[in-house]
């Protein structure tokens, strides 16, 4: 049987450019950058999947914002066997006590809606010692919702999502034990990235359809990343807005124009200096709206995502209202061989923002040196048949 749990708050420091959501003073904070929670949404886009499916399937979950709201718009039936104390200040505990739940009553795929730190309190929730009277043990997905998402634990989109649970129900999927990972949101603030294990979790696999582990640009790369970042610094024309993404090769991208960029953050630079540091969603609309502007990011080690992991300021408003060719793609070539031929994902969560960024993107590898790579959007893609690949694409050097 089928159950969701969804975080609330989850993802609502994205587009406040506040890299997390954790704590209740980043949430306010958070609300006051205009940042909105998404979780909910993008369960009830993976629900409609489901109900594609099975369009009597009940779902087993929590009440109101925690489930049964995005269960209920979905259009599939909801079975309500959790409630928090207060529904307005949910927190990690309700979340554990939520998943423990739906498991004691049946669940044998708990679909959880949150990002890392909502992976953790699923995992802290699978022990036996906590919950001697369920059964066994039930599979465990992602619905990437989050700021960031390091752990092998979700879906690469909620559509994504929506299809394995999908089949699921149909046919119960091989599991594979996936890592929990996490970091300090504090620390992350502070530039200081080292994730950490907190758990596993037993995850449907179906090739292409669950993100793998974020990756670190090995030491021995920095002279690539050098040549990378150096190579895109000369592109640059005076009187355009450039909306720098978070990262090590943005970092170094930085570094070569002379600028001091936000850790993690997303900033602004027109004719050599920074004009918005770490801005939020509305405020990258607001630079947008003075002038010509353009986006530039990277590839995340490992998973091949350019838009919508750790980045979501760079919304899907934000990429239509840069126009026609947003994106300057800056990534050190082994990043495009270590995905061994799977292809570069978007998913600002906007099908049709998405859709249009799919296809092939020049990535700047070099100083005389870039690749055509293929770009997927999941969104798009998860509506395929199962058998059909979407991991594979070519690699062109130029």
């Amino acid at each position: 049987m089928l159950a969701l749990v969804v975080n609330p708050v989850a993802g609502v420091g994205g587009p406040a450019g506040l890299a997390g959501s954790d704590g209740v003073g980043v949430q306010r904070d958070a609300a006051a950058r205009g940042g909105v929670a998404r979780a909910a949404a993008r369960a009830a886009a993976a629900l409609r999947v489901v109900a594609d499916a099975h369009p009597q399937a009940e779902i087993l979950t929590a009440a109101g914002s925690m489930g049964e709201d995005a269960v209920r718009a979905a259009g599939l039936v909801a079975r309500v066997v959790y409630a928090p104390i207060d529904a307005d200040t949910t927190d990690a505990a309700d979340t554990t006590a939520a998943v423990r739940t739906v498991w004691e009553a049946g669940a044998t795929l708990v679909l959880f809606a949150g990002g890392d730190g909502t992976a953790r309190d699923v995992a802290a929730a699978f022990s036996r010692d906590e919950a001697s009277t369920a059964s066994a043990e039930p599979a465990a997905l992602g619905i990437p919702s989050g700021v960031k998402m390091y752990s092998p634990v979700f879906a690469i989109s909620p559509r994504a999502a929506g299809a394995l649970a999908a089949a699921w129900l149909s046919d119960p999927l091989p599991l594979h034990e996936q890592e929990v990972l996490d970091i300090d949101e504090e620390q992350l603030r502070r530039a200081h990235v080292e994730p950490r294990l907190f758990g596993m979790l037993p995850v449907p696999y179906r090739p292409g359809r669950t993100q793998a582990r974020k990756a670190a640009t090995p030491a021995g790369e920095h002279a690539a990343v050098v040549a990378a970042a150096r190579a895109a610094a000369s592109l640059f024309c005076p009187g355009v807005r450039y909306l720098l993404g978070p990262g090590g090769t943005m970092a170094e991208l930085a570094r070569q124009l002379g600028v001091v960029g936000t850790p993690l953050g997303v900033d602004v630079v027109l004719d050599g200096r920074v004009v918005r540091a770490g801005a939020s969603e509305r405020e990258l609309r607001e630079e947008i709206s003075r002038g010509s502007a353009k986006a530039v990011v990277t590839v995340i080690g490992g998973q091949g995502f350019l838009l919508g992991r750790g980045n979501q300021q760079l919304s899907a408003d934000i990429i239509r209202a840069l126009g026609p060719d947003p994106l300057i793609v800056v990534a050190p070539e082994q990043k495009l061989i270590d995905l061994q031929g799977r292809p570069l994902l978007v998913d600002t969560g906007d099908a049709e923002v998405d859709a249009a960024l799919a296809g092939f993107v020049r990535v700047i590898t070099g100083a005389s040196s870039a690749s055509i790579y293929p770009v997927v959007a999941p969104e798009a893609a998860a509506t395929r048949p199962h058998n059909t690949p979407i991991t594979e694409g070519a690699l062109h050097a130029t």
